[in-house]
């Protein structure tokens, strides 16, 4: 093999290799953490911000204490604007919304009372934490 031969298989192998190094993107994905629903409206304005920017983006909202709040029926903020339709918006996009139990039960709140796209899951801060350490989430806290 001549040597000009020898540097052309080396560079196109080089090339190989830094495209597969530099096509491999992991996948963003980001819990928003919510313990007081008086944010929740800066919070899904952040949300709908950062889908605007990173459309592909995974994106859980974990909800507990009085950060349930606005995924309750009826559920408005302080100008008397549902929750609700910003919520369904982000939900049709991929948003996860979760709902400590736990928060339900000592706040003696019946699970019906969670709008549909609230998922129910065991303990909202237990959650915030599963996904991070075990699914590699970024956490962000609005």
């Amino acid at each position: 093999m001549t040597r000009s031969l020898k540097q052309l298989l080396v560079g196109l192998s080089m090339v190989g290799l830094l495209g597969l190094a530099g096509g491999a993107v992991a996948e963003e994905k980001v819990v928003y953490h919510i313990n007081d629903s008086s944010n929740a409206s800066a919070a899904l304005n952040n949300i709908k911000n950062h889908l605007a920017a990173t459309p592909d983006a995974k994106i859980v909202v974990v909800t507990h204490g009085k950060g349930i709040d606005f995924l309750l029926d009826a559920a408005a903020d302080k100008d008397g604007n549902p929750y609700n339709i910003n919520v369904e918006a982000l939900a049709e996009k991929g948003v996860d919304f979760r709902v400590c139990n736990n928060t339900l039960v000592s706040r003696k709140i019946d699970a019906s009372k969670v709008i549909s796209q609230g998922k129910i899951v065991p303990s909202g801060v237990a959650e915030v934490a599963r996904l991070q350490a075990k699914e590699g989430y970024a956490y962000l806290k609005p």
